[in-house]
């Protein structure tokens, strides 16, 4: 029983210890790193959305030609 004590002691007192180095130690406070992040998230929905939309339009085109009626003796993809 001793050993668990010792253990659960030692691994809490490791937790402390890291998450005192962790907020010593961070390049930035946390409400800097979440508008950080708030702003990589809303990079990365605006390029979803630009991507989206491109390949909609394409995916339209497509089939729009795929639609459209074929000249006789014309190639089909």
């Amino acid at each position: 029983m001793r050993r668990v004590i010792n253990f659960i002691s030692g691994a809490l007192i490791g937790a402390v210890v890291g998450a005192l180095f962790a907020l010593l130690f961070a390049p930035s406070s946390g409400e800097t790193l979440r508008s950080q992040i708030q702003e990589q998230v809303i990079t990365i929905q605006e390029e979803v959305k630009r991507a989206s939309s491109e390949r909609r339009a394409e995916l339209e085109q497509q089939l729009t030609a795929l639609r459209s009626p074929q000249k006789p003796g014309g190639d089909v993809y």
